[in-house]
């Protein structure tokens, strides 16, 4: 079946967010005078991560909302559970700004849309926000190669769940096995987008995810580069994967 549209994961996909966010968290806790509190940055780093990890799974259940976890994430790193939102929200506004003075796109990620944009479509599934994601991609210079931004703080759905793939699928006009899926977690993104029946593809950027035994269900590659052989090719589950 031939690949009409490809439909794209934002962050550590397209965009370094890993990068970003250690290196503006690091000037935030240099600004706020918090790094003393730690025996070393590096600590500082892996416990703002573990904690936006635990606060991302509870909105991913739907236990929260977008902006109660970011608070949330705010009052425990900081050990004040008591802070406003008003205070929690200006705290993670203050961090934001060094954030964003990171930001910037992995090297293979203009050639290979430039590769892809006269022979397929093209779409975006996050499991953030429509606001936060059409931000960065406008700021990124990438808003205008996409026809649809899809959410999961809008759709009320999130990866790994076939309703969010299955939703831009439909947004597309088009049936999964029409579709390929390219993201950079192997269970979000990977298996998830393989249930919904799409042609998954899991872009290994060398993040330390605990992957599920077995044979993932996806095609790995490890640049972009390889992106437009796979999806001209589409052998989807019966021929030979490059996962492994």
């Amino acid at each position: 079946m031939t690949i009409r549209a490809v439909v794209w994961d934002v962050d550590d996909t397209l965009f370094d967010y890993t990068t970003a966010d250690r290196r503006g968290m690091r000037a935030h806790l240099v600004a706020e005078g918090l790094l003393a509190g730690y025996g070393s940055a590096e600590e500082a780093l892996v416990r703002w991560r573990r904690i936006t990890d635990e606060q991302w799974a509870r909105y991913a259940a739907g236990e929260c909302s977008f902006q109660d976890q970011r608070r949330d994430r705010v009052r425990v790193f900081l050990g004040a559970p008591a802070l406003t939102d008003a205070e929690a929200d200006a705290w993670f506004d203050r961090y934001v700004g060094h954030y964003q003075a990171a930001w910037s796109l992995f090297p293979d990620v203009l050639p290979a849309l430039d590769s892809l944009a006269a022979g397929y479509r093209h779409a975006v599934l996050s499991n953030s926000s429509i606001a936060v994601q059409e931000h960065k991609l406008r700021a990124l210079g990438l808003l205008d190669r996409f026809e649809a931004v899809l959410c999961a703080a809008e759709l009320g759905v999130s990866k790994p769940e076939p309703a969010a793939f299955l939703a831009a699928c439909d947004t597309l006009g088009l049936p999964p096995r029409q579709v390929a899926y390219v993201g950079d977690h192997p269970e979000i993104d990977g298996r998830g987008a393989a249930e919904a029946g799409l042609l998954s593809v899991w872009i290994d950027r060398g993040t330390a995810y605990t992957q599920a035994a077995g044979e993932m269900p996806a095609h790995r590659i490890s640049t972009l580069a390889e992106l437009p052989a796979v999806v001209g090719a589409d052998t989807r589950f019966g021929a030979p994967s490059t996962f492994g």
